[in-house]
């Protein structure tokens, strides 16, 4: 599955999205290597991609639990379970005490798939963030 994340960084680098954003990307080496997406003038949430022979994932970290206001988690937690649907291609979760918004595609999917999904995510975290502020310090 490395040469997938090869061929996604080799694709990416330097791409524009939408011809609007352009987007830089690294793998980062580790136990599991992850191929960092930063687009430009989105700087502060990086997307993440893993592959492994089940899915390719791309995840964007949102806030940690220690952001959400007090007395406002239920509330939160509420709302985020209410965008989920209408919110296309992403999902929220939680790891650990970090709030993530994600998407999975498929491995075999095209290039061309696997950019709208950055597209897709990229502009559904801007969404989710301003959703989501009036639970957040």
């Amino acid at each position: 599955m490395e040469s997938k994340l090869e061929e996604i960084l080799s694709v990416l680098t330097n791409k524009k999205i939408n011809d609007l954003f352009e987007c830089h990307a690294e793998i980062i080496e580790g136990e599991v290597n992850i191929l960092q997406v930063i687009v430009d003038d989105r700087e502060e949430f990086p997307i993440y991609i893993t592959v492994d022979e089940s899915q390719i994932l791309c995840i964007t970290h949102l806030w940690h639990e220690s952001e959400v206001q007090d007395g406002k988690r239920e509330e939160l937690m509420d709302a985020l379970l209410t965008m989920n649907i209408p919110m296309p291609l992403s999902a929220f979760s939680k790891v650990g005490d970090q709030y993530i918004l994600f998407g999975a595609l498929s491995p075999n999917s095209s290039v061309d798939d696997i950019l709208h999904e950055i597209d897709v995510l990229s502009d559904n975290t801007l969404d989710a963030v301003e959703a989501s502020a009036e639970y957040l310090k």
